[in-house]
């Protein structure tokens, strides 16, 4: 950029958002992240049907980004785990995937799936 020219900047911060789950996908052009907040609500008008909110937010980078986000989440994470331990499953979901696999005949899951309705 040339000396003396000016530019004004507008950032437009997206609102805070926090993830229950992330699917991803990819196509031949792009990798599609989709960000979900899964909560559970009580309609007090319909007490016998449960009702869920659900909330995406969708990011979608080309495969060079995606393979970026991947070196730098990996580094991210041994830089977390050197400075503050080992990231490892809370205890009450532990508990919670183990008892759901007893509760299951299929015993080929490896994780239990979120339950979102009590």
């Amino acid at each position: 950029m040339a000396e003396g020219k000016k530019i004004n900047l507008g950032i437009n911060d997206g609102q805070e958002f926090f993830a229950h789950e992330v699917s991803l996908n990819f196509n031949p052009t792009q990798f599609i992240f989709d960000f979900k907040c899964v909560t559970p609500r009580v309609d007090p008008r319909s007490k016998d049907t449960p009702y869920l909110s659900i909330k995406h937010n969708i990011v979608m980078v080309d495969a060079h980004h995606a393979k970026k986000i991947h070196e730098l989440l990996g580094k991210v994470i041994n830089d977390y785990e050197k400075k503050l331990g080992k990231i490892e499953m809370p205890k009450a979901l532990k508990k919670a995937q183990k008892d759901s696999k007893k509760s299951k005949d299929d015993k080929t899951t490896k994780e239990a799936a979120p339950n979102y309705l009590g």
